[in-house]
């Protein structure tokens, strides 16, 4: 088996973090002597801003008032970890990121970089109605507030739509477009049938 590179992409509360574990599993079943780098761009960033520096004060207003953090900043989230956790031999998970087209543009320079052909573009599409029903639903502290989660969708549709246009259309990825309202299960087994298209 070859190595992975997967980029989950999708509105808030689709369902990339619960498919990305399944698929994680799936591939350590399958593959079980390669090591899987995940990153998740959202969880670093919700422990990132808990610090006490400059810029984490600066990150945590964006993120209490439901903004898109700056692509420089999102970019440090996982180029950082590119550099300091890749042997080449691992297949990569990304959760969350990219959330503009400046940053999918840079992210496929990283990847490049790196050799990674053919990366996997999961875009588990839910309506915007359905996300904050789940948002809602899910009880995580940042997202009890509905005027915050749809400012988040808000962005969604202005910053990371674009990146997925900009995946869909661009012969170097492996797009996947899945129904993400479908039963988990049913998402899951359509990515594992794609993985080795």
């Amino acid at each position: 088996m070859r190595s992975h590179t997967v980029i989950f992409i999708g509105r808030s509360g689709c369902g990339k973090g619960t498919q990305a574990k399944l698929l994680m599993e799936h591939l350590t079943r399958e593959d079980p002597h390669r090591p899987i780098e995940y990153i998740e761009t959202g969880k670093r960033f919700r422990s990132f801003i808990e610090d006490e520096g400059y810029t984490n004060k600066l990150s945590k207003v964006i993120y209490n008032r439901g903004g898109r953090q700056p692509d420089f900043l999102a970019v440090w989230m996982w180029s950082h970890l590119f550099m300091e956790t890749l042997s080449g031999n691992e297949h990569i998970f990304i959760d969350g990121a990219p959330r503009s087209l400046l940053e999918a543009q840079i992210l496929d320079t990283a990847l490049s970089f790196y050799g990674r052909t053919k990366p996997l573009i999961i875009h588990l599409n839910v309506s915007r109605k359905w996300s904050e029903k789940h948002l809602m639903s899910r009880g995580r502290s940042d997202d009890i507030d509905l005027a915050l989660i749809k400012r988040r969708l808000d962005w969604f549709e202005e910053d990371v739509v674009p990146a997925v246009e900009y995946y869909s259309n661009h012969p170097g990825y492996h797009f996947m477009e899945v129904d993400g309202e479908q039963g988990i299960d049913n998402v899951h087994n359509e990515i594992v049938e794609n993985l080795e298209k």
